[in-house]
């Protein structure tokens, strides 16, 4: 792990104990209910990047096989405790989304939300994602991305610093873009809320 990732690492098992607390306006106002039908269309062996504290952990459902990862242990622990409250079925485990210790072409789906924004390097990161994902399988994301408003966006970028060095999480990444340069070809954007927050669908090429 190199020092910008450790570094980011560590502010995730700061605030780990009241992250659910800092979200929570956010996850009453959109994100709980962006969440919940990212799920329901999932089927066979899926993989969750950025796993957190667990709060897609509650639409897992007994048709899928979810294998869970983060780098913060104490995320980790945080999500665990909700596995065992819920009964869920899924293997959690400690790992760096930009190098994972996960089998080529072994995933049906790939899922993530608001987790690409925390990544050090995001490119290298959908490079796993590809490397991960089956021939034919599907990545659905819900990120929070750069505005491309011309006084928005130009805000997001002078507030970034702040929000990277509070707990981790840039809010200038552009990362439709960033899929793209990792190789992915066959990718759909849904605005969800302005330009801002987007569901980015991909599909991996049956030749990759």
């Amino acid at each position: 792990m190199n020092i910008q990732t450790d570094r980011i690492r560590k502010r995730y098992n700061r605030v780990a104990k009241i992250y659910d607390l800092l979200e929570g306006p956010m996850e009453k106002m959109a994100l709980g209910r962006w969440r919940k039908p990212i799920f329901e269309s999932l089927k066979g062996k899926v993989l969750e990047i950025g796993v957190g504290t667990g709060k897609n952990i509650e639409y897992y459902h007994d048709d899928i096989e979810v294998t869970a990862i983060d780098f913060s242990p104490n995320m980790l622990k945080k999500a665990g405790e909700k596995v065992q409250k819920l009964g869920a079925k899924v293997e959690l485990k400690e790992m760096d989304a930009q190098k994972m210790d996960l089998p080529d072409n072994s995933f049906d789906y790939v899922v993530a939300t608001c987790v690409f924004c925390s990544i050090p390097d995001p490119i290298k990161g959908f490079k796993e994602v590809k490397r991960v994902l089956k021939p034919g399988g599907k990545v659905i994301l819900i990120e929070h991305v750069r505005s491309e408003k011309k006084v928005v966006g130009l805000l997001m970028d002078l507030m970034n610093p702040l929000t990277v060095n509070l707990y981790g999480a840039n809010i200038n990444r552009r990362t439709e873009e960033n899929v793209k340069i990792a190789g992915f070809k066959n990718v759909k954007i849904t605005n969800l809320w302005n330009d801002i927050v987007k569901k980015i669908e991909i599909t991996k090429e049956n030749h990759q």
